[in-house]
């Protein structure tokens, strides 16, 4: 193994993930079919579930049948995990990062590399997740990276082909990030525009929300084609004015994941959405999902975000306003079209 910032030519011994849910269960099942001599080890906050996953090879809870590769491992001991490992991927959801971080920095190997999985934006600070992960665990910007795309967990579970994007200030990091998560039906990409890649997963959750409510509404798809396009739109305005490139949101991890999150009912954030729209409470549809639905969390940041840097996101505004019950869903897909007429391409609020 390297040294920080040098160049990384042999593929990591071990591998941790933080996280036993869909996505960290699905991806850690991607890094051991990538390479079936490395051990893949899952942190589970949930004894119950380590032993199922260490045991029976399978994540019931959140992946039904799914078999997982038999270098996949798990224990609720979060040190065993992280001991000597390489790669250390973090999916927990992203209201609770900052909090469990502290107890982490001791145990990540000191030369480790960090890649962030999660989609959100920190509520009170909006900071994004790797510019958490930086803080709490003083790691340099070329040791942390995001992946991000249309990654619905259980189509990747199944190996059903999908593409995605490693980002990270270091290219040749990135490249061997990328280079350890390559499966028959796992295509990586890499950047270094860590921003872009970033806001484009996060706020395409909010987006999803908007489109859900519009289903449930039961409005068409011309409704929907119309939301998902203008929600791009508003979405690279942030990106661009966070220094994120215009280019990655036109990519995998923009547009990609925003059709993706807004088309499948696989989508938590869809889902979620959808049910707002049937009538259901913000309290019933939480009750009711057993999974984070990362954008009603991140939304408020999201917008908060925008206000401050001056960024026009209408659709955004409209999501904030029904999870605060001030905009009824009945009302929503008017609004969501009733701005000032305008050239398309004009960047104008």
């Amino acid at each position: 193994m390297t040294a920080a910032g040098d160049s990384r030519t042999t593929p990591p011994a071990k591998i941790a993930v933080l996280g036993s849910g869909s996505w960290g269960t699905t991806f850690a099942k991607v890094l051991a079919d990538a390479a079936a001599e490395t051990p893949v080890m899952l942190w589970s906050r949930r004894p119950e579930v380590a032993e199922e996953i260490t045991a029976d090879h399978r994540n019931s809870r959140y992946l039904g049948d799914t078999r997982l590769p038999s270098n996949v491992a798990a224990s609720a001991d979060v040190g065993a995990v992280l001991a000597d490992s390489e790669l250390v991927v973090i999916a927990v959801p992203a209201q609770t990062l900052r909090a469990q971080l502290p107890a982490w920095r001791p145990l990540i190997p000191a030369t480790a590399v960090v890649v962030s999985l999660m989609k959100g934006l920190e509520v009170g600070t909006d900071a994004r997740m790797s510019e958490v992960i930086a803080e709490e665990l003083g790691l340099p910007a070329e040791r942390i990276a995001v992946l991000s795309g249309p990654n619905l967990a259980m189509e990747i579970a199944r190996e059903e082909p999908t593409a995605s994007v490693v980002a990270c200030p270091d290219h040749d990091t990135a490249a061997w990030i990328a280079a350890a998560c390559t499966a028959s039906y796992f295509r990586p990409y890499t950047s270094t525009d860590v921003i872009g890649v970033e806001i484009g997963g996060i706020v395409k959750n909010v987006i999803a929300l908007a489109v859900g409510i519009c289903e449930g509404r039961r409005m068409g798809d011309n409704t929907k084609a119309s939301v998902i396009t203008r929600g791009l739109a508003e979405t690279t305005r942030l990106a661009v004015a966070l220094g994120g490139k215009p280019e990655t949101l036109a990519g995998l991890a923009g547009m990609g994941d925003l059709i993706a999150t807004c088309s499948s009912a696989l989508s938590r954030n869809h889902t979620a959405g959808h049910l707002l729209g049937q009538g259901l409470t913000l309290e019933q549809v939480t009750v009711r999902m057993n999974q984070t639905a990362e954008g009603i969390k991140s939304a408020h940041a999201v917008l908060d975000s925008a206000t401050k840097l001056g960024v026009d996101m209408p659709i955004t505004e409209s999501v904030v306003a029904v999870l605060q019950g001030r905009l009824s869903v009945n009302d929503l897909g008017p609004r969501l079209l009733s701005r000032n007429l305008k050239p398309e391409g004009d960047s104008a609020p």
